[in-house]
């Protein structure tokens, strides 16, 4: 994947993130830009990143991609444990993940 590397997020302007859904639309950024692949523009990420790479449940699933259809965006990274939940049909292609791996794989980062 990205090797043995560290690798910190500074967030500028103050702004400060204590929203835990958002850590595999970061890690998956800092993979493509490492990769040199553009992730799709119409394609919305989400979901907890646990130190081993495992992608947890996020909390207002629901809500969240009745959002991310309003912005219309047309395909959805989510945690599989929270795609298994899903009571509602939506518009987007939704794909659950279980890992970081998995993710990149689902977007073209990785083959």
């Amino acid at each position: 994947m990205l090797g043995n590397q560290d690798v910190y997020v500074n967030v500028v302007g103050g702004l400060k993130l204590n929203e835990p859904s958002i850590d595999l639309g970061i890690v998956m950024v800092v993979a493509s830009i490492y990769k040199n692949i553009e992730i799709p523009k119409e394609c919305v990420i989400m979901g907890e990143v646990g130190l081993t790479g495992e992608v947890r449940r996020i909390n207002m699933i629901e809500k969240r991609l009745k959002e991310a259809e309003k912005l219309g965006f047309k395909k959805c990274i989510i945690p599989e444990s929270n795609k298994k939940l899903l009571k509602e049909k939506y518009k987007l292609d939704i794909i659950g993940v279980s890992d970081v791996k998995e993710a990149m794989k689902k977007v073209g980062i990785l083959n």
